[in-house]
């Protein structure tokens, strides 16, 4: 009984929580308190002494149950966006969907943007950029690689904010990329450097690791989890890039690598003000196959 007691007065205690993070992901009152109920089911049936962080099991949890929930209704369109921007609370109403709307601005125009992700992307968006979770407790929720889960994440983001790049951009980050490539296939260090943010990490997933170092012998690019700073990450790459092909990736200018038609490695840059600020080295398979990825040629730079 005293167990029992201790769980509901938790469970009371990050309600306001969970239903926050269920509306921002579901946008209806409604809906998100039915998560909720169901978190709680969940956490009845199961054994609590083994949960080590009762907040954020719970948390989720209420994101599975809304990642579900999206899936169903993104294959049923039960709801249309009409329902779901009315079932905001009313300007009177004082419960907390109302203190949620006025604290951190989640009106109808953002849950009209959030409906056009796809639920991995909404629950990625909305759990890392709103509730700060890392990719790492994300990316078992969605069933995806923690890069994967970053580059779905950034998608999300720029798709929020409006901020889909114009085409002159893009041709500039391309051009960036390109000239990196071409540094890094002829050994240029000094020219690597100079295209750098001074600041820059790279990042590889274990694929890209385990691959690198089984084939250390024979002079491939030794990668990290992350390699921080324009020097370090320089280094890796000086002399490396042989046959890569540069390429859209989510939208994004990139590079790929393949094999026998199959894209085999994937290079994700970030590029602000003309210096590369990161590089994801992405070779999981899964991964590569949940990016958008299109091949660019290199011809096209110069028109």
């Amino acid at each position: 009984m005293e167990k029992n007691n201790w769980l509901t007065a938790h469970f009371e205690e990050t309600r306001n929580h969970l239903q926050s993070v269920a509306y921002r992901m579901l946008g209806s009152r409604s809906e998100a308190e039915d998560a909720v109920q169901e978190a709680w089911i969940r956490l009845n049936r199961s054994d609590s002494n083994s949960i080590d962080n009762l907040s954020g099991w719970l948390t989720t949890v209420v994101a599975r149950v809304c990642l579900d929930m999206l899936r169903s209704r993104k294959a049923a369109r039960e709801d249309s966006l009409e329902e779901i921007v009315a079932d905001l609370p009313d300007e009177g109403e004082g419960d907390w969907e109302e203190k949620l709307l006025i604290a951190d601005s989640v009106g109808p125009a953002l849950l009209l943007v959030l409906d056009k992700l796809t639920a991995a992307e909404r629950i990625a968006f909305v759990l890392h950029d709103l509730f700060d979770l890392s990719f790492a407790e994300i990316a078992p929720i969605i069933e995806r690689t923690e890069i994967a889960t970053r580059q779905i994440a950034s998608r999300a983001r720029r798709q929020v904010r409006g901020a889909t790049l114009p085409a002159k951009d893009i041709a500039r980050q391309q051009e960036v990329v390109a000239a990196f490539m071409q540094a890094s296939r002829q050994g240029n260090f000094e020219a690597l450097i100079r295209l750098l943010h001074p600041d820059v990490v790279l990042r590889a997933d274990a694929t890209a690791i385990k691959v690198s170092a089984a084939n250390k012998a024979r002079g491939a690019p030794q990668f990290a989890s992350e390699i921080l700073g324009a020097n370090a990450v320089a280094d890796t790459l000086n002399g490396s890039a042989q046959g890569a092909q540069l390429s859209l990736v989510n939208g994004l200018a990139g590079a790929t690598w393949g094999m026998n038609g199959k894209i085999v490695v994937a290079f994700c840059f970030v590029v602000n003000d003309g210096k590369i600020t990161s590089i994801d080295i992405v070779m999981d398979k899964h991964a590569i196959d949940n990016l958008d990825i299109h091949l660019i040629d290199s011809n096209q730079l110069q028109q």
